[in-house]
């Protein structure tokens, strides 16, 4: 499906470009989670901020949350929505036509052509897997799949030059194979390269560890998959407002037979505590704020006392409104919905992500008071 396509589908009004984004308190922070194909809700919330003329200051993301990150901050404004479009034109996969359509398993089909063939600008089978899962062919091909594809389609679409002048900062998680430490990767701290984002994607058993300064990493997911905690701990502390965009489910309902424990199962793990993520913040920040009333409480003349300084430091008044947005269950859907790369499932993330977007900019939440006492407010969408 094109970009015109695309376009065509999403039949929203188009809300104003100044208002939105004057409304605004502090820095914009795009977050996005990993998810493989449930990252086009990611893009559908994505042309929803920019419509409204609100561009990200920050992008950080994990496994495809990474690559949706790169795309944005590694490309001109006016050109970003075209090379979301261009890079999930190549991700949709065609589900067969025919009777295989007709007794309902065309989505079946078409997720096991994935599993078998690959997405050529995405991942191809991985040759020296052939050899058996006991082989030792070194970290670095130890897959199922080759992500060579993927390094191309990512070098023809962004610009990583662009990142260190274009303003946008970018930060991409990824865990290192060997300490299973979690590392972000900011490009305010470093040039970010193609092998950064690919390492925030390598997901294994399927994708091959990506090596960054001799040291081999895999995707950041399998350690934390919700990389909001990067921006609710940055130094220095801003006021900001955080599109966080989770695209799995944290709570559910009870299952009842072993397909729906996979999928149950997948979106616990994978959801990674984001909401007990915000929570253990709500409270950090709290106590922040504190702090900094405490600290006006003492007479000016102690204040200049290192030590008071030192406790102080603690403090801070800075504001941090997050607005949740969800990708909603499609129906039908199971644990293989994060390789459900196929037009209509790709269409219907990307078009759920726009609506809700629009929704929560049309409420805009943050604009109304809030408690001084609290430093993040966080701002859901009525459930479905």
């Amino acid at each position: 499906m094109n970009a015109n396509t695309h376009r065509r589908a999403v039949k929203q009004a188009r809300p104003a470009t100044s208002a939105a984004r004057a409304s605004l308190p502090g820095q914009v922070v795009l977050v996005l989670q990993g998810g493989g194909a449930l990252g086009a809700y990611q893009v559908g919330v994505y042309q929803a901020l920019h419509e409204a003329g609100i561009e990200p200051d920050w992008v950080i993301g994990t496994s495809i949350g990474a690559i949706n990150a790169a795309l944005i901050a590694g490309n001109k404004a006016e050109d970003r929505l075209a090379r979301l479009h261009a890079f999930w034109d190549h991700m949709e996969q065609q589900i067969p036509a025919g009777p295989f359509a007709w007794f309902g398993i065309g989505a079946m089909l078409s997720n096991m052509n994935t599993m078998t063939r690959g997405i050529p600008a995405f991942f191809t089978p991985n040759l020296a897997a052939l050899r058996g899962a006991h082989a030792s062919v070194g970290v670095e091909s130890a897959a199922y799949y080759s992500t060579a594809p993927l390094r191309d389609t990512l070098n023809s679409l962004v610009d990583f030059a662009h990142i260190g002048e274009c303003g946008t900062r970018l930060t991409v998680g990824a865990v290192n194979a060997r300490s299973g430490a979690m590392r972000y990767f900011d490009s305010r701290e470093a040039p970010l390269c193609v092998d950064h984002v690919m390492a925030s994607g390598a997901l294994p058993p399927a994708f091959p560890a990506v090596r960054i300064d001799g040291e081999p990493y895999w995707d950041g997911g399998i350690y934390s998959n919700t990389p909001i905690e990067a921006v609710l701990e940055d130094h220095p502390r801003r006021d900001s407002v955080i599109f966080a965009v989770n695209v799995w489910h944290q709570t559910g309902d009870e299952p009842e037979s072993i397909w729906q424990v996979m999928g149950r199962q997948k979106d616990i793990q994978f959801a990674s505590r984001a909401d007990s993520h915000i929570a253990k913040q709500k409270q950090i920040h709290h106590l922040r704020h504190v702090i900094r009333e405490l600290t006006q409480q003492i007479p000016a003349s102690k204040r200049a006392d290192a030590q008071v300084k030192e406790l102080s430091s603690w403090g801070c008044g800075t504001t941090m409104h997050v607005a949740h947005l969800v990708a909603p269950r499609l129906d039908g859907e199971d644990h293989t919905k994060d390789i459900d790369f196929s037009t209509a499932g790709v269409r219907a993330r990307w078009q759920a992500g726009y609506r809700d977007t629009l929704q929560m900019i049309e409420r805009s939440p943050w604009q109304a008071p809030v408690d001084p006492m609290e430093g993040v407010i966080v701002h859901t969408l009525e459930s479905r």
